[in-house]
């Protein structure tokens, strides 16, 4: 692994971050987001930015970090042991958007790049990434729309990609505590060094770069839609499988507080506003039950057309 390379990949993020805020600064009225630089004490840092109180999004971060340590946490080799007692760098785009609007879901991408080394030893790295939707109210339209989108994406780099990166979202976002999807699901993929790195770096390029494509065609249409208290509540309600996911499962998590990351930065992606409600039962014949019936169930959504 060459320094042009990391390099290379350093820069891509980089202007990832900066698209990403810049679209959904528009999509959001040109509302600003604020940036906050740090530094990780054992090498490295990154830039956090957040845009808080919007009028379309309630809350949306897009974190840059690129952090180093001399060995792996926890996290990352429990299921990789052969990488215990190496150093580390690790690059990555990390973003949550949690929109006002029940309506219009929750969603979160995230693409990385960790390089593993050890004297006398080759460095092992690796590519991971991807993104996935948390509605709160569900569209067909909506949800075949989003899978479509990552179909295509997945379709230049193999005729199974999307079907294995896909399956791998629905098993990794499941809240095993609650027997329930965290939401419809998308793409995940992880540990990808295979054909080789170009091959790597642009799927994960294609990635980070489709995110948008995916989602904002999705807020366009539903921000308009009006809602009320019923709505808002049951939304809050929903975001407390968010939290838990992330606080309890969510790998990512644990590695930025396992290597001494900036807490406020690991800790973006909880919503501003959440609520729990001892033993919530939903009507039968609700909006709210269609999301259970009808959506967190693992689908095949491409079996429908656009």
């Amino acid at each position: 692994m060459s320094i042009l390379a990391l390099a290379e990949v350093k820069s891509f993020l980089l202007a990832l971050q900066d698209s990403i805020c810049t679209q959904l600064s528009q999509a959001d009225g040109d509302t600003v987001f604020t940036e906050v630089q740090w530094k990780h004490e054992e090498g490295g840092g990154g830039r956090s930015r957040v845009l808080a109180n919007g009028t379309v999004f309630e809350k949306a971060g897009v974190n840059f970090s690129h952090v180093s340590g001399a060995t792996l946490p926890a996290s990352s080799t429990a299921h990789r042991p052969e990488l215990t007692g190496r150093s580390f760098q690790a690059l990555g785009v990390s973003l949550v958007v949690h929109p006002l609007s029940p309506y219009i879901p929750t969603s979160h991408a995230n693409v990385r790049f960790f390089i593993a080394e050890k004297p006398g030893e080759d460095a092992v790295w690796w590519f991971g990434g991807g993104f996935d939707l948390t509605p709160f109210y569900g569209f067909k339209e909506d949800a075949v729309h989003w899978h479509h989108t990552a179909q295509r994406l997945c379709a230049p780099f193999g005729n199974e990609v999307y079907a294995k990166y896909k399956k791998w979202c629905d098993d990794y976002f499941f809240i095993k505590h609650r027997n329930e999807a965290r939401g419809i699901g998308g793409l995940f993929y992880d540990d990808l060094n295979t054909p080789d790195f170009n091959y790597c770096f642009a799927f994960t390029r294609a990635v980070g770069e489709g995110f948008l494509d995916a989602y904002l065609p999705i807020v366009a249409k539903r921000k308009t839609l009006g809602w009320g208290e019923r709505e808002r509540q049951f939304q809050l309600y929903r975001r407390s499988r968010y939290v838990e996911f992330n606080l309890v499962w969510d790998r990512g998590t644990l590695f930025g507080l396992q290597t001494g990351g900036r807490t406020e930065s690991i800790l973006m992606s909880m919503p501003p506003l959440v609520r729990w409600e001892y033993h919530y039962q939903q009507p039968d014949d609700s909006h709210e039950a269609a999301l259970y019936r009808d959506f967190l169930p693992v689908r095949n959504w491409t079996m429908e057309p656009e």
